[in-house]
């Protein structure tokens, strides 16, 4: 960029309409039986998983739809709120239980989730802007650093939900 011009911002739809977005996917995800919904990442883009973990303050299961990418046996996501302030609560909830599950199209898996410091969180996030040309500006609008959140397997995997 020459001197004098500054980044354009990439446009973001209005939060209502995001909000709208996200319960219309879920909607078709619960409607169809599980079978829309979700997709497999593949080179330079993400997938789609079900994640579900206890409400820190209800312990009542809570379900959420997230965009993912596979890391060796991990499954990485990012706390971001649609781009919006805050912690996503699915990241709240997952903080205080890191014990969750999610539906994958391969099936059900047992995950503890926690934050990617260090160099491993340097590692991962430029996947991210592989997948998405405007990940960093849109990141660049939260006042705070988004999340990298990795999703391990836990003992038992997939075989202990079925």
């Amino acid at each position: 960029m020459s001197d004098g011009q500054t980044a354009k911002t990439p446009w973001l739809p209005p939060r209502w309409f995001i909000r709208l977005a996200w319960s219309v996917h879920r909607g078709l995800y619960r409607v169809s039986g599980s079978r829309i919904g979700l997709w497999q990442p593949r080179a330079n883009r993400w997938g789609a998983l079900r994640l579900t973990t206890t409400g820190r303050r209800t312990g009542q299961q809570r379900s959420v739809i997230v965009a993912y990418f596979e890391d060796g046996p991990n499954l990485v996501t990012v706390a971001m709120n649609g781009w919006g302030e805050g912690q996503p609560a699915w990241w709240l909830n997952l903080q205080a239980h890191p014990d969750a599950s999610v539906d994958v199209v391969g099936g059900p898996r047992l995950v503890r989730g926690r934050a990617a410091t260090g160099d491993e969180r340097l590692r991962l996030w430029p996947r991210w802007s592989e997948a998405d040309a405007n990940f960093d500006a849109h990141a660049a609008r939260r006042s705070s650093e988004t999340t990298v959140v990795v999703l391990e397997p836990r003992p038992g995997g997939a075989s202990a939900l079925q």
